[in-house]
Order: C-alpha cells, then sequence, then structure tokens
C-alpha cells in the first residue's frame, strides 16, 4: 500500500469545483486510488459522491492510498492539486 498525506489548500475544501478538478485527476491516474478524512472509511477518488461525501474543509489532512505497485508517481501528482488547490488540471494528471 502506498500513502500520501495531503492537507487540502482549497480554502472551500473539497466541495462542487475542486471536488470535480480532484475526481477528474483522479479517474485519470491510471491507478485505483482511495481518499480517506481522518478515522473515516476511505472512499474511491474517482467517485463524485465518495469525495464530496467526506466533507473535507480546507486545512484538513487526508490520506490517497494505492495498492498498485506503482502508484507513487500519480499520487504525488493528486498530493500536489490537493495541496497546492489548483484550479485546472495540470497537463500532467
Amino acid at each position: 500500500m502506498v500513502e500520501r498525506r495531503v492537507t487540502v489548500g482549497w480554502a472551500e475544501g473539497l466541495h462542487a469545483r475542486p471536488a470535480s478538478i480532484f475526481v477528474r485527476a483522479a479517474s485519470a491516474a491510471g491507478v485505483p486510488v482511495t481518499i480517506q478524512k481522518g478515522e473515516g472509511a476511505p472512499v474511491n477518488a474517482a467517485s463524485m459522491l465518495g469525495v464530496l461525501g467526506l466533507g473535507a474543509e480546507g486545512g484538513e489532512e487526508i490520506v490517497l492510498a494505492s495498492e498498485a505497485d506503482d502508484a507513487g508517481p500519480a499520487l504525488d501528482r493528486l498530493a500536489k492539486l490537493v495541496s497546492e488547490g489548483l484550479e485546472e488540471l495540470p497537463e500532467t494528471v
């Protein structure tokens, strides 16, 4: 299991537009990724309802994880997206 702990950089958290940007990036990652907040259950990072259901606020820590052996680079890109609160998908997602 590969994990990245990251602080949500969007002031409004993972809601509406930021969640949409994140879900599109997770879907394009090429590996299955889960996202978890606190002690809650991990959810599919490519699921809009799952991500919105986390209720992750700006400044809160989340955990991105994958069981794929080659998930490190994909998790690094997703972690950067979340921590920097990017408003558009980077070209290298």
